[in-house]
């Protein structure tokens, strides 16, 4: 699935992860995972216990099943990343997952049946490893109050190449969401409905300010709302975090690799990119 020299990066860097890990945390998704990187990984020590093994597959515009490529920047889809291979490789424990950003395969042309395909084998390659599964749903609600000319900025700005009319990107998005929800039935997998005050005049992002209360909410899905934990924060972390790279990346044509874990946070929990 990788470079043979990736894996001898990969394995290189595992043998330096730092002892013990109580949970590990898998996390696929594309921008709002990066941007959130570090408040979805204090929220999910406090959810489910650090020091944890983060592994995480995101990046703006990810695909969930296809290269995607932003602002001259590839990475391979989720499902075709170096993820499965070291998650397969680690020790085993008790592992999480969260399953989010789906919907930016609609703008590169996939159809919700297609889309679907590509989370389900996701899904069912996490299923014998982890509990809980979280997922969360399109924000709908947002989506509902984009105007034509706000759709093309965004498929103009993010995906220069797409063709996807907004009449297409719509319909695909409320038949995808409705995939979603079946899927998160038949993989046992808690689902969570974006809220529409997450959002501001991006109608993809979750605004910085919602970072904590939103991911809080996601991340304890399932869970009694009373005892759901909220990151503080922290800019160190965040950048940090911004500033690793992924397993492997191509930058304008050229192929960059990083042994993981990618950094070890000061928690003890270690973070790997792909």
């Amino acid at each position: 699935m990788i470079p043979k020299d990736a894996v001898k990066n990969i394995s290189r860097g595992e043998s330096e992860l730092a002892p013990p890990h109580r949970r590990r945390v898998v996390l696929l998704g594309a921008s709002n995972v990066m941007r959130g990187i570090s408040t979805i990984v204090e929220t999910a020590e406090r959810v489910w216990g650090q020091p944890a093994d983060v592994l995480a597959a995101s990046g703006h515009g990810r695909s969930y099943g296809q290269t995607s490529c932003v602002l001259g920047r590839s990475l391979p889809g989720i499902l075709q990343c170096g993820l499965w291979d070291a998650l397969a490789r680690r020790p085993t424990l008790p592992t999480a997952a969260l399953v989010t950003d789906i919907g930016n395969d609609i703008l590169y042309g996939a159809d919700a049946d297609q889309i679907a395909a590509w989370v389900a084998e996701c899904l069912t390659r996490l299923r014998g490893v982890c509990e809980p599964i979280v997922m969360t749903e399109l924000p709908l609600a947002r989506v509902a109050l984009i105007r034509p000319w706000q759709y093309r900025w965004i498929r103009t700005l993010l995906f220069p190449g797409s063709r996807v009319t907004f009449p297409e990107a719509i319909a695909r998005a409320h038949e995808l969401n409705a995939h979603v929800a079946e899927l998160a039935r038949q993989h046992r997998a808690v689902l969570c409905a974006p809220r529409l005050d997450w959002y501001g005049w991006d109608p993809i992002h979750i605004r910085r300010a919602c970072w904590s209360r939103a991911w809080s909410e996601i991340l304890s899905a399932g869970s009694d709302p009373a005892t759901a934990q909220r990151a503080r924060g922290s800019w160190r972390r965040w950048w940090q975090l911004r500033c690793q790279r992924p397993l492997v990346r191509r930058l304008f044509g050229v192929e960059q690799r990083r042994a993981q874990p990618a950094c070890v946070l000061r928690s003890g929990s270690a973070i790997s990119m792909f």
